[in-house]
């Protein structure tokens, strides 16, 4: 009887142990997901979410911040005062390498958002532009690499057959366009639609999106989320919603523009709707995650490194990189 007594109560004992390792291993919810974005295309497909998040309680509390610069971005980011951020790709590779592996792309929120914009009628092709004057911004980073790589891929040397002119800020090279000052100039979108807007004589002569897919047979990336890996560890239940809550967020804003435009700028992304309308069609806003996001940054990065180690941080980034789940 007594050896019958000891058998249950070490199977009742057991049980107990188990049920109590079942709890502390069992993930819980966090109160509250910080997340941080830039102004610009890069946080745009994010509107419908920042307005949800005001306006409804949900059971994980969403704190958006926009940020104006990269700069901001990284020292946050490195700093962990974010869980989730929306940064350029090549800041993402920048930032892994920076903190040794303590953030992970997520997905990618922005395809191509560069355009070749001319005031007069010259440019068909990229083959145009040799022996021309080309403006633009963006020097030592991503836009100077793409537009030396998709000139070098067209057999144009741009160093030799081409004069690149750069200026410090896209607001003043959208002037210089809208004014008439400049007649040929690469930009981003929306200073792209805001100088579509006040020149009547400018028009998109080439789309770099398409002509970075041309050479490189992949698209081009621009913006990406990044997660704390900590967080991603510890909470990837909440980061699965967000994700999915994310996605719903970029299928509103592309489907309803009229309505995301007045989000957009009630959420201090773009500072005017109505640039923020009118440019969203070239925004190319989308959320690819998992295996179908890993080939196109793995590519972008590449053409970057290459181009300039510095511009990803020194090095590539390993498998690590990629959260995939």
């Amino acid at each position: 009887m007594k050896k019958i007594i000891s058998i249950i109560l070490a199977a009742v004992m057991l049980t107990a142990a188990l049920t109590l390792t079942a709890c502390t291993e069992k993930e819980t919810a966090p109160e509250q997901i910080r997340v941080l974005t830039l102004m610009g295309p890069t946080g745009m497909g994010m509107a419908k979410l920042i307005n949800d998040s005001k306006n409804t309680e949900n059971a994980v509390k969403y704190e958006f911040t926009v940020a104006t610069a990269p700069d901001q971005v990284s020292a946050q980011v490195i700093k962990g005062d974010f869980e989730i951020a929306a940064v350029p790709v090549n800041l993402a590779a920048v930032l892994y390498n920076k903190t040794e592996g303590a953030v992970q792309v997520a997905g990618v929120n922005t395809l191509g958002v560069l355009y070749m914009l001319e005031t007069g009628d010259t440019v068909k092709s990229v083959a145009d532009l040799k022996g021309k004057t080309i403006y633009a911004t963006g020097q030592g980073a991503n836009p100077e690499y793409t537009l030396r790589y998709i000139l070098a891929k067209n057999g144009i040397d741009p160093d030799k057959d081409v004069t690149i002119e750069f200026l410090s800020e896209h607001a003043e090279l959208a002037a210089k366009m809208a004014s008439g000052d400049v007649t040929l100039g690469m930009l981003p979108e929306p200073n792209v639609t805001s100088v579509l807007l006040n020149n009547k004589d400018a028009h998109i002569a080439l789309d770099l999106n398409k002509e970075w897919k041309n050479v490189s047979g992949t698209d081009m990336v621009m913006g990406c989320i990044i997660v704390n890996k900590k967080f991603a560890e510890e909470h990837p239940s909440a980061l699965k919603k967000f994700l999915e809550d994310y996605k719903a967020s970029v299928d509103f804003v592309n489907g309803n523009v009229d309505e995301a435009s007045a989000m957009i700028e009630a959420a201090g992304i773009i500072p005017k709707a109505a640039v923020a309308k009118k440019a969203l069609p070239n925004c190319n806003i989308v959320l690819i995650t998992g295996k179908d996001m890993k080939q196109p940054v793995s590519d972008m990065i590449k053409v970057l490194f290459e181009a300039e180690p510095k511009s990803v941080g020194g090095k590539l980034p390993d498998e690590a990189f990629y959260y995939v789940k």
